[in-house]
């Protein structure tokens, strides 16, 4: 054909090479098929006229077989699907056109041929219409050609290699030339054909209605179960293969289609297998378009056959497999509220069966069930287990627990291996699961079946199972699912899910269940497991931090509104919150739990302590205050609401704010001035408006952040807070204040200039909120076109006036204190500049003294004439005349009285003394001056 081609443009001037026998029989075969044209062969199959040439027909058709041995051209693609069709048509009546169908089905799996690069984007619409209609020859009776059409798709994924990429390149290695087996006529395609990439036919099924086609073919296959079981796998290729084929078939509603046909006869047994394997793909994708499909009554009811069909005559591993893929199907359906699971009985069959083999039952469906005990069993039971979680949202559900006894088989697991009654055919690694998986499942239903769970006592099994979980010879985990993340080699996950189902439980804040709880002993129970988990080496394990921020929840949500219950959380449980408030907060982004468990101590302070002055009193001896103002000022902003209502909480005790004034953090920095750089943080935050010192900026706005001045006040209903009063909640300011106004405005120590301008806010807050309350009421009448009468308007007036005049006030307070440092600014300036004058003075003397010495040093005669005025200043300073000499004189002391005064020691004796002056010879003083001194001395008493 296009050798042929080739050969007329050969210019004569150039002499031919004399082609080889093999070449000269291809170029033979090429020019003799040159001139059939496809154009001419539909002409010659639809022409009325040559209509009856049937064999005429037929050899045309297989000269254009012969043609097409290495593939398709992308050009010819039209006509192909023409001829296709056409000999579809009359392959109903003829059925010698029948195997040229087949044997085009054959061609289609080689590549399609191209003869330019650019053809594959030329004719991609082409072949997304020949694969189109290659799928519509599935409407044909005939077994053949739907097996070969079935083939020749499944072909399209088979010759893709799997390091090819999708889109048909190869990057690991140069394109090579196309082989085919050896038994084909030619070994190699021409140099100007080559084949498209394995890729591109993959890319333009997924645009073609091939897939949909292919499934609504499958409801003509009834009788045909072979072909039926190919068309399964082929959809399965294609379901698996890309989600774009996916959601073609979801779109022909193919998820209710392969459901409703998945019961039907099968010799193979393979039609089931092959039909879960499409629900999942299709699953897979997470369209919820699937799951709405499978939720009918007619799927639901197609499921619920198969699923016991494979529960009581599967035995292979295949089937037991088979069986849980069904469930897990089973179990996505039940996440939709729309699924018909109850309403078709399914979901009270699998109620009984979750509750197999724990608790004995006459319904006929596990009468005669016998488990193998292995691990697919183990799966299905914890599939069973998960779809009764799934369910539980429904409350008619619920009435089907509660008829099963649901609870009852759950907490039967939950027993400690000593008194449980689980059968001991499950081995321990297996029962350790199950009670993992039951102590999931009681975490969800026991709060929603809290009559069932306190009928069966269930309180007591989950601290018989803590008991274990705590006693030093509890058994070793020995599974390895999820639930013991963090716990597997012990009994960690026992006890982290039993405390769990306690917290759900408790949280709910039932009087009887709390009750039963405490009555149990259970406050210093739990305080010693808290400080036993704590004393471990693997303190910092998440899964310890999660048990020990559980207890701490729960002992809050026990003794938040029981004063008895605080007394019994007594010292021990102050020493415990005490050794935690010390850890503070520098692993509170570890991602362990550390931000949990902060949180959790901060609130078992507040609910287990606060309130109860026997315990405050301790918490405050043992600096509790203190380490709640130690975390204040260490932890991120989201802990700071929490921290300060519990020491406002705290203000109510006389003794706390002694506490508070005497803290001082790291920096030296006292609790009043820390609260209201708080302050100004959260002003910051909040953008209120402030001028450079921190002051009131807007006398009519003293506190008003900036969206309630933008939006437009919006009318409220009597029921719902306002805008004001909601930003109580939102901030710490309230809080702020409160502390301050407890520990009092007046002689806070260790505050700064720009920390009385923001006290001086402070103290008004409250006043200011009141006028913002007002102002946002005024607003509101206005927005509702309501007119207050005259008295009402003068006093909303007057309350307006006199919240901007406190704000005014305020202000003008600010200023003078600003005034005065300023004034203290300049005075110590003053000092300063006289400081410094004093020190230029002094070092300028220095200067001049130093430069005497070195002129001393260095100039003789300048040292003469110094050393000659230092004498004339020494002879001038010397006396004119001898100044007159005084003897000595001596005298001795005589004691003239005695008397006693009553007190006690030296103090009670007063003496009289008398002196008289010694005179004597010249040579007997010389001789007394020669003495000792201390003869002449005298001996006094003090007085």
């Amino acid at each position: 054909m296009d050798s042929g081609r080739i050969a007329h443009r050969r210019k004569a001037d150039i002499p031919v090479i004399r082609p080889r026998a093999s070449d000269k029989n291809q170029h033979i075969h090429e020019v003799g098929v040159k001139s059939l044209e496809l154009s001419k062969v539909i002409r010659l199959l639809e022409d009325p006229l040559t209509a009856n040439l049937k064999e005429r027909h037929l050899f045309v058709l297989k000269k254009l077989l012969e043609r097409s041995q290495l593939g398709f051209l992308l050009k010819e693609l039209t006509g192909i699907t023409k001829i296709l069709n056409i000999c579809a048509e009359r392959g109903t009546d003829h059925p010698e056109y029948l195997p040229f169908l087949c044997q085009a089905l054959q061609i289609c799996r080689l590549p399609f041929l191209k003869e330019k690069t650019s053809d594959e984007l030329s004719y991609a619409q082409d072949v997304v219409e020949f694969l189109s209609h290659m799928g519509c020859l599935m409407r044909m009776s005939d077994a053949e050609v739907r097996q070969q059409t079935l083939e020749s798709v499944k072909c399209f994924y088979s010759c893709v290699a799997p390091k090819q990429l999708i889109d048909g390149t190869d990057r690991l290695s140069k394109p090579k030339p196309w082989t085919f087996p050896s038994g084909n006529q030619f070994s190699r395609l021409s140099p100007r054909l080559q084949p498209t990439s394995p890729g591109y036919r993959l890319q333009l099924l997924e645009r073609s209605d091939l897939a949909q086609t292919l499934l609504l073919s499958l409801a003509a296959l009834e009788n045909q179960p072979a072909i039926k079981l190919q068309l399964l796998q082929t959809l399965q290729i294609l379901s698996s293969s890309s989600d774009m084929n996916c959601a073609l078939i979801v779109n022909a509603r193919g998820a209710e289609t392969i459901c409703l046909h998945m019961n039907e006869p099968d010799p193979s047994g393979q039609v089931l297998f092959r039909s879960s394997e499409i629900l999942w793909n299709l699953l897979d994708t997470g369209s919820k378009e699937v799951t709405a499909q499978l939720s009918s009554m007619e799927c639901v009811t197609s499921l619920k056959e198969a699923f016991f069909h494979m529960l009581t005559n599967g035995s292979r591993h295949s089937d037991l497999q088979l069986r849980n893929d069904l469930l897990v199907i089973t179990t996505l359906i039940a996440e939709n509220p729309k699924s018909l699971l109850i309403e078709s009985f399914f979901a009270k069959q699998l109620v009984v069966l979750a509750t197999f083999p724990e608790l004995k039952s006459y319904s006929p469906l596990v009468c005669n069930l016998k488990l193998s005990y292995n691990n697919e069993d183990l799966k299905m039971k914890k599939l069973l287990f998960n779809l009764l979680v799934l369910m539980s949202k429904d409350f008619t559900a619920l009435q089907l627990y509660k008829e099963e006894r649901v609870m009852l088989a759950l907490l039967a697991l939950v027993k400690p291996p000593v008194a449980s009654s689980v059968p001991l055919e499950w081995t321990s690694a297996q029962r350790e699961e199950l009670q993992l998986q039951a102590l999931s499942t009681a975490c969800t239903l026991a709060p929603l079946m809290l009559d069932d769970y306190m009928s069966h006592q269930g309180n007591a099994s989950l601290l018989l199972l803590l008991d274990h979980c705590v006693a030093q010879d509890s058994f070793f985990g020995q599974s390895h699912i999820s639930h013991h993340r963090g716990g597997r080699g012990s009994t960690k996950a026992q006890m982290r899910h039993c405390i769990r189902v306690l917290r759900s439980v408790l949280s709910l804040g039932v009087d009887s269940v709390n009750q039963d709880f405490c009555d149990q002993g259970t406050i210093n129970q739990f305080l010693g497991i808290l400080m036993q988990m704590e004393a471990s080496p693997d303190e910092d394990d998440a899964v310890t931090l999660e048990i020990q921020s559980d207890i701490q929840l729960i002992l809050s949500a026990l003794c938040e509104n029981d004063m008895h219950r605080k007394e019994l959380f007594g010292s021990d449980g102050v020493e415990m919150a005490i050794h935690f408030l010390k850890k503070g907060c520098d692993k509170f982004y570890s991602g362990l739990g550390h931000n949990k468990l902060i949180l959790s101590t901060v609130d078992c302070v507040r609910s287990c302590i606060v309130g109860c002055y026997t315990t405050e009193d301790y918490f405050l001896a043992k600096n509790g205050a203190c380490l709640l103002l130690d975390l204040l000022s260490s932890s991120p902003r989201c802990v700071h609401c929490n921290v300060l209502a519990n020491l406002l909480e705290l203000c109510d005790n006389p003794n706390t704010a002694s506490h508070i004034l005497s803290w001082r953090d790291a920096g030296g920095q006292t609790a009043p001035r820390f609260l209201l750089q708080l302050w100004r943080d959260e002003e910051e935050e909040l953008k209120v408006s402030r001028n450079l010192h921190g002051g009131i900026a807007d006398p009519q706005r003293p506190i008003l952040r900036p969206y309630q001045q933008e939006d437009p006040q919006q009318s409220f209903p009597a029921n719902i807070q306002s805008a004001a009063v909601l930003e109580l909640s939102e901030n710490l300011r309230l809080k702020i204040f409160s502390i301050v106004s407890k520990l009092g405005f007046q002689e806070l120590p260790g505050l700064s200039r720009k920390d009385y301008v923001t006290l001086s806010i402070v103290r008004r807050y409250l006043d200011f909120k009141v006028g913002e309350v007002w102002n946002e009421i005024r607003r509101e009448l206005d927005q509702d076109c309501v007119r207050p009468t005259t008295p009402d308007e003068e006093a909303l007036s007057a309350i307006g006036k006199v919240a901007e005049d406190a704000a005014m006030r305020v202000a003008a307070e600010q200023n003078s204190i600003l005034q005065q440092w300023e004034k203290e600014d300049i005075r110590e300036e003053e000092l300063m500049y006289t400081e410094i004058k004093s020190h230029w003075k002094q070092w300028e003397l220095m200067a001049v003294s130093w430069d005497s010495y070195v002129s001393r040093t260095s100039n003789y005669e300048i040292l003469k004439d110094i050393k000659a005025k230092r004498e004339k200043y020494i002879e001038s300073s010397r006396p004119k005349a001898k100044a007159a000499v005084h003897p000595k004189e001596h005298f001795v002391s005589q004691v003239m009285s005695v008397e006693r005064t009553g007190a006690q020691g030296t103090a009670g004796v007063k003496v009289t003394l008398a002196r008289a002056p010694l005179k004597m010879a010249d040579g007997d003083v010389a001789r007394a001056t020669s003495q000792d001194p201390e003869y002449f001395s005298t001996v006094s008493v003090d007085e």
